[in-house]
């Protein structure tokens, strides 16, 4: 079966028109209220408080990576069942948190296994990391990189980059079909099979919505940031970084959400019925 990204993209639309009010919700929860809390937590530190900084701001991580996942499963599940109700995607949504924090987790190790290598060859080409991470943000302290060190950066990159390329598209599906199809390590594989003969496609997509993005909160915060400074004058920096910081959030709160349904509708054009006929026996889904 051939899918079309043009029809993807069609379903995408109809489901946020359709359905916005039930995401709102779930994109606040999980990607603005995060940026809230550090703006609440973070800043209330000073020097003599260091230590309570540091805990808050542990807390605040564990708090935000499950508000992300539980978000990004339960506007998933909401655009891939059209009867799937809030409440019912917020119960899958906290019901499958943990096989997807341990697929999150594989790719975790995965990501540090490529970066310890990539470490290990810079200092065996004659990189200096210690002196690296002494110049305390200062350019002109930045020890200078080996000939061969150079060249070994160029290689793996360009190696690296295409395979995470390739692997950023097919393994796309990935959370689709563990929130779908019960499945654990076996995700990857299934992912990679619903995306097979798309690849370039998803390629492109995916550095369409990085390259809108970025532009997008760049723009968000430049324009936020001067006005609000020209308003509030320079005595309340702190005030303009928390808005700046929180219409950042909105911005990106909406591409995640665009993002997600766009998965889980992908999700459906390949799986066919099989994404919505999970118990076999009336249709209904089995969230």
């Amino acid at each position: 079966m051939t899918v079309r990204i043009g029809s993807v993209w069609d379903s995408t639309q109809q489901v946020l028109a359709g359905r916005a009010a039930m995401l709102i919700p779930f994109a606040a929860i999980g990607f603005v209220l995060p940026s809230l809390l550090q703006l609440l937590v973070l800043p209330q530190g000073g020097a003599s408080s260091a230590g309570n900084v540091s805990g808050s701001g542990l807390v605040v991580t564990i708090m935000s990576l499950v508000l992300g996942v539980w978000a990004q499963l339960g506007i998933m599940a909401l655009a891939t069942h059209p009867a799937t109700t809030s409440a019912e995607a917020s119960r899958v949504g906290f019901r499958r948190f943990f096989p997807v924090l341990g697929l999150a987790l594989a790719i975790g190790f995965v990501v540090a296994l490529l970066v310890l290598i990539f470490i290990i060859g810079m200092v065996v080409f004659g990189f200096d990391f210690a002196a690296a991470m002494a110049v305390n943000g200062d350019p002109s302290r930045m020890p200078p990189m080996p000939g061969g060190a150079v060249i070994f950066a160029m290689i793996y990159f360009l190696v690296a980059l295409p395979l995470t390329l390739w692997l950023v598209a097919r393994l796309m599906l990935t959370y689709a079909v563990v929130l779908n199809e019960r499945r654990g390590l076996g995700a990857f594989r299934r992912s990679i099979a619903l995306t097979r003969g798309m690849t370039w496609r998803l390629i492109g997509v995916t550095l369409l919505f990085l390259i809108v993005l970025s532009v997008s909160v760049f723009a968000v915060q430049g324009v936020t940031g001067a006005v609000f400074r020209l308003i509030l004058g320079p005595d309340m920096l702190w005030l303009v970084l928390a808005v700046t910081t929180l219409a950042s959030a909105v911005v990106s709160a909406a591409f995640m959400t665009l993002a997600y349904v766009f998965v889980a509708r992908l999700y459906v054009a390949t799986a066919g019925e099989q994404a919505l006929r999970q118990d076999g026996q009336d249709g209904s889904p089995q969230l």
